[in-house]
């Protein structure tokens, strides 16, 4: 079970009868330390800008170390409350191989703002739980080892924070308290700067923050330990902006997890990516079927604190009436009723990336089916030539083989048809009116395992829903892509 589950079961508004009995929470999860759990969920307050940031990079390079280091130092400040390593890695699997696999949500505070922070796992078998982490992202902290530097998952994480659309990164360089050469660490600096102007971060100006986790948890040499931990906050502070929140639009949450509470309902948690939400709200649920299931929203925490109002930024868990744990999946989307439907069939404009972006060097044919990641969702999908297209059969995609001006629309010459599994909403802000031509959701596709590297890569610049027995074609997105090899 997640952090975000558990800390909507502690708050469970229901917790207690009023006549001191087991309500069905606790007869179904029990009570803790003896205690029942506590009646009321404490309210959230806005008082501070909010801000989603997460910690990435390779596997042991010290990410969750560094998470527990950062609520140790806000704790002491007042801004957090102290989870150790084992409390963010707490799932058995997590313990016994001592690594990352779920997302981990932690909440935190600064002088100047308020944030929800991710802890990513890092091992490569665990990439898609990495995407659905950084998908939420408005900036990230990138996790090298001084003594390792630059490894492959810190190159591949650079380049899907990359197509989720971070846009800025702070680097911190860790376990330099296991180096005595200094020149080192110059190196490893050296090296990330590199790499990161690679993939289109401003590599020269990015801070670059050095320290040791471990010392700051472990109240230890001050000067790479506590000091560097308030250092790496306060460029995090100063380096990540602010993101503006679309508020206007209508409401659309992306599902990233599912569960139960008996006698209560089902609820769903994620990152509200538009608009916001009040209590006893009617939504939909698109995705997965044809239909979108409708309900009513009858309880909402934010940050896993009680309150009216979930808006654009916020990480909420959505208590849903007479909804079951199998009627919702991770992927579908919680939304305003009438604003948005769900699709199998997209002609796409795409660019294929090459080897030295990134991207794969061999060329694929028709029908070619890659796991397609859309927000939080993984769907299987089939990539083959539009309809009426010559020598179909024969006809190969190579990597970079179909040119494009990324500010032009699609032509024909570089259009393909992407056919989903299952139905799934659209990945922009588009509205069921047809009149929507926004800014565009970017989605990673998978390979045998892996999306850099051995991976296949590309970009989708328009899409256009495909409908059986309708004359007129619905613009799902529009984007333009600044910046090379910008991705699918």
């Amino acid at each position: 079970m997640s952090s975000f589950a558990s800390a909507f079961l502690r708050t469970s508004r229901a917790a207690l009868r009023s006549n001191g009995a087991a309500n069905p929470v606790q007869a179904a999860w029990g009570s803790r330390g003896g205690a029942y759990m506590r009646n009321y969920a404490t309210a959230f307050e806005r008082t501070k800008p909010h801000v989603n940031i997460g910690t990435i990079g390779h596997v042991d390079h010290g990410k969750t170390t560094l998470t527990a280091a950062i609520t140790k130092r806000q704790a002491e400040k007042g801004y957090a409350n102290f989870l150790d390593y084992a409390s963010i890695d707490k799932a058995p699997e997590e313990r016994k191989r001592g690594i990352t696999i779920s997302t981990a949500h932690i909440e935190y505070q600064t002088d100047a703002r308020h944030y929800a922070h991710v802890d990513c796992p890092g091992h490569a078998d665990y990439i898609k739980n990495m995407i659905t982490g950084a998908a939420s992202m408005d900036g990230a902290i990138i996790v090298v080892a001084a003594s390792d530097g630059q490894m492959p998952q810190t190159r591949e994480h650079l380049l899907l924070a990359r197509q989720v659309g971070i846009q800025k990164i702070v680097v911190f360089v860790n376990k330099v308290d296991a180096i005595e050469d200094k020149e080192m660490l110059e190196l490893v600096e050296m090296e990330m700067r590199e790499l990161l102007s690679s993939y289109g971060f401003e590599g020269d100006e990015t801070p670059i923050v050095m320290g040791s986790a471990l010392c700051a948890l472990e109240n230890r040499q001050p000067e790479i330990g506590t000091t560097q931990i308030d250092n790496l906050m306060n460029a995090v502070d100063e380096w990540i902006p602010t993101p503006q929140r679309d508020l206007e639009k209508p409401f659309l949450m992306s599902v990233e997890d599912v569960f139960s509470i008996p006698g209560r309902g089902t609820v769903v948690s994620g990152r509200v990516e538009r608009g916001t939400l009040k209590k006893d709200s009617e939504i939909e649920l698109v995705g997965k079927n044809k239909v979108p299931i409708k309900t009513k929203v009858t309880d909402i925490e934010t940050f896993k604190k009680s309150c009216d109002e979930s808006r654009a930024g916020d990480n909420s868990g959505l208590l849903l009436r007479g909804i079951k744990r199998e009627d919702v999946n991770r992927g579908m989307v919680v939304v305003k009723p009438g604003t948005v439907t769900s699709h199998k069939k997209f002609l796409v404009s795409m660019y294929v990336l090459t080897k030295e972006e990134g991207g794969r060097h061999t060329g694929f044919h028709g029908n070619y089916r890659p796991q397609i990641f859309i927000r939080t969702a993984d769907e299987a999908a089939a990539i083959d030539w539009p309809e009426g297209t010559e020598d179909a059969d024969s006809k190969m995609v190579m990597p970079d083989l179909l040119p494009l001006s990324r500010d032009s629309a699609s032509t024909s010459a570089r259009v393909a048809a992407l056919k989903l599994d299952n139905n799934l909403p659209p990945w922009s802000h588009a509205m069921p009116t047809g009149n929507s031509l926004n800014l565009g959701r970017r989605f990673g596709q998978d390979t045998g395992g892996f999306i850099d590297h051995r991976g296949h890569h590309g970009v989708c610049l328009t899409g256009i829903s495909v409908q059986k027995g309708s004359p007129k074609a619905t613009v799902l997105f529009s984007t333009s892509v600044a910046y090379p090899g910008l991705y699918f």
